[in-house]
């Protein structure tokens, strides 16, 4: 019946082994390590990363130039007032009745400076129909979004006492306070929904509350650990909420997966007759296993972020990361620990309309085993019409276009701002967003640097760049001025950039440029996306280049078979590539689009596609590394190539099944939330994995590894010296015991 004295070596099963033998010192261990990581976190506090640090290139050097120079912009905001019906006209006695209560509502909060009236700046339509008064907020610009609700209901009373007009808010600190509103907003409800998904299909998949219970702990206390340690991290590498909120993704799904994939593995041993001890070793040394080499895996993919020199991708490079490998400790030391502890109790909290299905030889899917029949016997059959497919799937790709989000990208048009932001931007292009030119000089009132200014101005609006009005202050004591320029194009990215274009490589040559001692970067919303842009298209390369060839090698050493470690690879970048395709078709095209509650916005978000790429290709090999383990396995034991192969994805089914539902729905939570950057990231993530557990790993892994058959197992003998990181084989389940020596390798 069961082998009760079943050795295994290596890393994971030590410390499953260890764990086993001092459970209650192995949970002691890790909860000690959870509160202290939550304190030490809580007490450190977080460091946010610095919005003039975001960038490099003109927009870092012009945020260095304000530093140095001391000056404190404040947070500029405007009010439109405009007729409704276009009976009204700035020149008409209502109008002017509203623009002075406007003025005299803001000026009465106490909250702002610098009101500027539209009659003294000529800030006026063309058509006369709209106006903008203008004014700063008091204090720090990076806190004004908390201090700017007084002054934005002010202006909503103004608007109550002139139905005839539109009298709305708009500027950096009302935008802020939108976009932290719903990202926290959004954050809370994933945070929310998250936890009860994930333990529901837990539920369905065990029918068992404890066994539900397990996966979904670990990942909890994993993401509590990691969000402790983001605070002492920060203060050598600020962080962001972008990155919290990537985290607790990561964190949900990996945590998840490890645990399930180990506890699955245990109870399959002990279903098959083996002692509760020999189904635990066994399960550390091959699951145990699995786990650590996509967790590093995944590790060193994330990794690859902090290639690209952006602040906010080294952030949520380095809290991912965190998260897998706390994770993926804890998966191999708290969770063999704890099973041992639980033993049969693991099964309690029975659901009742879920009753355990009876397992004979195995943990095989009929399901799986159906589709296998087919592949296997039509390999090249379903080779072509699997890649044909992903490779349809993926064309839209090529088209793609990346930009940063405006504000009626991100929230489409039903948000009162956005529809302001809109407004603002038609009567006046450019004017909710204007690019800022930053003029640092030895002597800033030197008649030939005035003159390069009053230059400057007349040719940026001379050159079809802005139809303005440029607007210069001058910080005489520190040899500064701030120059803002209204872009043509507005809202829309594309013609503000040409315009951006025409700033920087003709007006600012002309004029500026030929000062000796000035400096004059541009600056701005456009400019910075422009610059992040660029960046990260630099960075693309290296970081593509760094994941893959460090995934290669790690496949290489696990599983010594250089044909497995190209085979993942190129299944890896045909599962990405499907996924960009798909982001492509819904938000850019908008093909399907109300599908998801979302909309085509023409582009998308510029970091995802990289930061996509990173994650998929990580979490890729938890899918990967699981099945191929049990392919080996089996092939050890003595199987043919085909029927280990038919084995190993037929008893790894249901466990990358549950485990993608898991992924899927917690990726897909963050498909519902209402800023279109989520939603995009929810659906690339969910779409990608969806296509990676049944397309790649149910039919075109199978069909591969069928076709090149024993040259799956391929290793030049020159790379035979590779370091020996592969695991233990179980042996069968109806073996009988063999006798060895301590930490002589099971023998089949």
């Amino acid at each position: 019946m069961g082998n009760t004295d079943v050795r295994v070596r290596g890393l994971a099963a030590r410390a499953g082994g260890w764990s086993a033998r001092h459970r209650w010192a192995a949970v002691g261990i890790w909860v000690l390590f959870v509160v202290l990581a939550m304190g030490l976190g809580s007490a450190a506090g977080r460091v946010d990363v610095d919005e003039s640090d975001q960038l490099k290139g003109e927009t870092h050097t012009a945020a260095r130039i304000i530093d140095d120079a001391g000056i404190k912009e404040p947070a500029g905001e405007t009010v439109l007032i405009q007729a409704k019906d276009g009976s009204l006209k700035a020149t008409d006695a209502e109008f002017r009745a509203a623009v002075a209560d406007v003025v005299k509502a803001v000026e009465g909060t106490g909250e702002v400076t610098g009101v500027r009236s539209p009659y003294d700046t000529r800030t006026i339509a063309k058509d006369g129909r709209s106006a903008l008064v203008q004014f700063d907020l008091r204090g720090d610009a990076d806190t004004a979004a908390d201090r700017v609700e007084p002054v934005v209901e002010a202006v909503a009373d103004v608007q109550k006492d002139h139905g005839s007009l539109r009298v709305a808010e708009i500027g950096a600190a009302t935008m802020k306070k939108q976009y932290k509103d719903a990202f926290g907003d959004d954050f809370r409800k994933a945070e929310y929904s998250a936890v009860p998904v994930a333990l529901g299909i837990l539920l369905i998949a065990f029918g068992a509350l404890v066994a539900a219970l397990l996966p979904v702990g670990l990942a909890v206390t994993a993401i509590m650990a990691t969000m402790g340690l983001m605070g002492l991290v920060s203060h050598l590498q600020p962080m962001s909420d972008t990155a919290n909120s990537v985290m607790l993704l990561v964190g949900m799904a990996v945590g998840v997966d490890y645990c399930l994939f180990y506890l699955r593995r245990e109870r399959e041993e002990r279903e098959a007759g083996r002692e509760a001890g020999a189904a635990l070793r066994i399960a550390a040394a091959t699951s145990g296993r699995a786990i650590i080499v996509s967790g590093v895996t995944v590790c060193v993919a994330m990794a690859g972020m902090l290639f690209t020199g952006l602040p906010a991708f080294e952030a949520m490079g380095l809290a991912s990361l965190m998260v897998v490998a706390v994770a993926m400790v804890g998966s191999v030391t708290v969770l063999p620990a704890l099973l041992s502890l639980l033993g049969e109790r693991v099964e309690k909290g029975r659901i009742p309309f879920l009753r355990r299905r009876k397992r004979t030889g195995g943990t095989e899917s009929r399901f799986w085993t159906a589709v296998l029949k087919g592949v296997l016997a039509r390999p090249v059959v379903s080779v072509v019409v699997a890649v044909g497919a992903l490779l349809a799937v993926a064309a839209p790709a090529l088209g793609m276009k990346t930009s940063q989000l405006t504000l009626d990208q991100e929230f489409g048009d039903s948000l009162p701002i956005v529809q302001t932001y809109d407004r603002v931007n038609a009567a006046f292009p450019g004017g909710s967003e204007p690019a800022e030119v930053v003029v640092r000089a030895r002597d800033i009132n030197a008649p030939e640097v005035q003159r390069a200014l009053a230059d400057f101005k007349r040719q940026a609006i001379d050159s079809g760049a802005s139809r303005g009005p440029v607007d210069i202050k001058l910080h005489a004591a520190q040899n500064v001025a701030l120059v803002s320029v209204p872009l043509v194009g507005g809202s829309d990215m594309a013609k503000a950039s040409e315009s951006l274009e025409k700033l920087r490589d003709e007006v600012r040559p002309a004029t500026l440029g030929k000062v000796d001692g000035v400096e004059a970067p541009v600056t701005g919303q456009v400019a910075g996306n422009h610059d992040f842009n660029d960046q990260l298209l630099g960075s693309v390369v290296p970081v593509f280049a760094f994941v893959v060839v460090f995934a290669f090698l790690l496949m290489l050493l696990s599983f010594r078979s250089l044909t497995v470690a190209i085979t993942s690879i190129v299944l890896n970048l045909l599962s990405v590539g499907a996924a960009y395709g798909i982001l492509v078709a819904v938000f850019q095209h908008g093909w399907g689009a109300s599908l998801v509650g979302a909309e085509g916005v023409g582009a998308i978000v510029t970091w995802l596609p990289l930061f996509l790429f990173v994650i998929l290709f990580g979490l890729s090999m938890d899918y990967h590394v699981f099945v191929v383990s049990r392919i080996r396995e089996a092939r050890m034991r003595g199987r043919t190539t085909k029927d280990a192969i038919q084995h190993g994805v037929v008893t790894t089914a249901g466990v990358v099944t549950s485990a993608a539902v898991i992924m899927v729905a917690v990726f897909a939570i963050f498909g519902t939330l209402s800023m279109q950057s989520m939603k995009q990231m929810g659906v690339g993530l969910a779409a990608a994995v969806l296509i990676d557990a049944t397309v790649i790993r149910g039919v075109l892994l199978p069909a591969v590894m069928a076709l090149l058959g024993e040259r799956n197992w391929y290793l030049p003998k020159w790379l035979h010296r590779m370091p020996d990181l592969t695991h233990d084989e179980s042996p069968e389940p109806d073996a009988a015991p063999a006798v060895r020596g301590e930490g002589d390798r099971l023998t089949v």
